[in-house]
């Protein structure tokens, strides 16, 4: 199975999927930890967490599988959401909360 199939084998077959630097309880980047935060603060305590550091060919598909050059990246339902900034800024509005609940 390419990489490209396990990511879209992942992020399809789970409703919250968050690829990021480290784990929920120890994230590695300031931005994964922030993402991690606010879906905890919209109610989510049980989605995939996917540590990119520990597989660099995951890291780098994950960015071509979306076209999106950052991490972390928040997937729901299948459907790319964005990384932290986007996710902040739909938690601000309550746009979040929506898609998640």
């Amino acid at each position: 199975m390419s990489v490209q199939e396990q990511i879209h084998q992942t992020v399809t077959g789970n409703k919250v999927v968050l690829y990021m630097k480290g784990t929920p309880t120890f994230p590695q980047c300031g931005f994964s930890s922030m993402a991690v935060q606010i879906l905890k603060a919209c109610g989510v305590n049980e989605f995939v967490a996917v540590n990119v550091l520990e597989d660099a060919e995951v890291r780098q598909g994950i960015k071509e599988y979306a076209s999106w050059p950052t991490i972390p990246q928040l997937y729901v339902n299948g459907e790319f959401v964005g990384g932290s900034d986007i996710m902040k800024e739909m938690f601000q509005s309550g746009e979040l909360q929506t898609l998640l609940g």
